[in-house]
């Protein structure tokens, strides 16, 4: 019995005290801890040393890039006829200047998931803002055009404004393309299926709609390392002769292609052709500007400049030039000789380009904001901002 007390004794008697650091030890680890910086992530929407989300400097170059030759397209397309260069180019940079501009409206509506707070953005930010634009735009062109009877239509829109109305309903379908295995795929049989459909129509602009999709699809569907695999060193050499063929086979192309299948609003019929025809010019034209939009994403600089911030207001840009380029027709300013000489078209190409710029700056933004960004709280119940407000966390 007291052999048996003895081993309980010695089993329950308190265990030796943890070694603990040394007092030295704990203030070098404590100094150590509060110097070093919180992490910090660069990708689009990360949180950096503020907590402030931060602007990936790459995407806003690439859109400002985008919109700068979306003028410019603009600028040469009544030089055409005078000039095979400016042909050329013309045909070169819409090969890929919107599929770019698309990717990268779908890589950005990737967190789109239908909920309140993004509805009402999809809303205020898209939505009314084609809704302004339209009547705008109708009404200049009854103006400048001298056309009273232009018609005033929202499922009609002119010019421009088609870029607003494909926006909201590609982004409405997102969660759709989200759930199907194979969605770029489906996508282009979409578009294959819209280029031999001539009765489709011109509501909404829906071959437009359609025969761009695959683009805005894709831009769903890439991840951070795909842009990271364009913008390495071997693609920008690589890059460099790719444009020049381009461009040497779009100077070939120039009086033997149809520029309108650039456009993507008519189907094949609508184009002179057999429907058949459709089925490769998809495909082909598909494959040719993503060819394109990666050499272009090649060269975009990835590091701050002083163009970057300028990629925020990409969106007034694009709506506002619209009024100077159509402007430029209705008053004839094209009709004035030596703008189609090689000088006189350099220098149209750079006012485009200062035009454009111009029209993306914050002063710009500030004055235009109502039309193209309103707040419209009165517009949505406390519950949608609420849950707009965690959506901008």
């Amino acid at each position: 019995m007291s052999e048996t007390l003895r081993t309980l004794h010695r089993t329950s008697a308190p265990l030796p005290p943890a070694r603990t650091a040394p007092e030295s030890e704990t203030l070098t680890l404590r100094r150590a801890t509060a110097a070093a910086p919180p992490a910090q992530k660069t990708e689009k929407g990360s949180t950096g040393a503020k907590g402030g989300k931060q602007r990936d400097a790459f995407f806003d170059n690439a859109k400002y890039m985008a919109i700068v030759l979306v003028a410019m397209g603009h600028a040469w397309e009544p030089l055409r006829a005078d000039s095979r260069a400016a042909a050329a180019l013309y045909i070169a940079v819409y090969t890929f200047h919107m599929p770019a501009f698309i990717i990268i409206s779908g890589y950005f509506s990737r967190s789109f998931d239908a909920s309140p707070g993004r509805l009402k953005r999809l809303v205020t930010g898209v939505a009314v803002p084609y809704v302004i634009f339209e009547f705008a735009y109708s009404l200049f062109k009854r103006w400048a055009d001298d056309d009273p009877t232009h018609p005033i239509s929202l499922l009609d829109p002119w010019y421009l404004v088609w870029f607003l109305g494909a926006l909201f309903i590609w982004r409405l379908t997102t969660p759709l393309w989200k759930l199907v295995r194979w969605p770029i795929p489906l996508a282009l049989a979409i578009a294959v299926l819209a280029s031999v459909s001539p009765d489709i129509g011109d509501d909404l602009d829906l071959q437009r709609v359609l025969q761009f999709l695959p683009f805005f699809v894709l831009g769903l569907c890439l991840k951070p390392e795909h842009f990271r695999l364009v913008r390495r060193r071997e693609a920008r050499i690589i890059a460099v002769p790719v444009f020049a063929a381009a461009l040497v086979f779009a100077y070939w192309a120039a009086p033997r292609m149809n520029a309108a299948w650039f456009y993507r609003r008519d189907s094949a019929q609508e184009l002179g052709v057999p429907g058949w025809v459709g089925l490769p010019m998809t495909l082909g034209m598909f494959a040719c500007s993503l060819i394109l939009v990666a050499c272009f994403f090649a060269w975009v600089p990835g590091r701050h400049m002083w163009v970057t911030a300028l990629g925020a207001g990409t969106l007034y840009g694009y709506l506002l030039h619209g009024f100077l380029a159509k402007g430029s027709r209705f008053w004839d300013w094209y009709e004035v000789d030596w703008v189609h000489t090689p000088l006189g078209a350099v220098a149209i190409t750079v006012f485009a380009g200062a035009l454009i710029t111009a029209l993306c700056t914050p002063p710009v933004q500030r004055m235009f904001r109502w039309s193209m960004e309103p707040k419209m709280e009165w517009a949505f119940k406390r519950q949608a901002d609420t849950l707009d407000r965690r959506a901008k966390r």
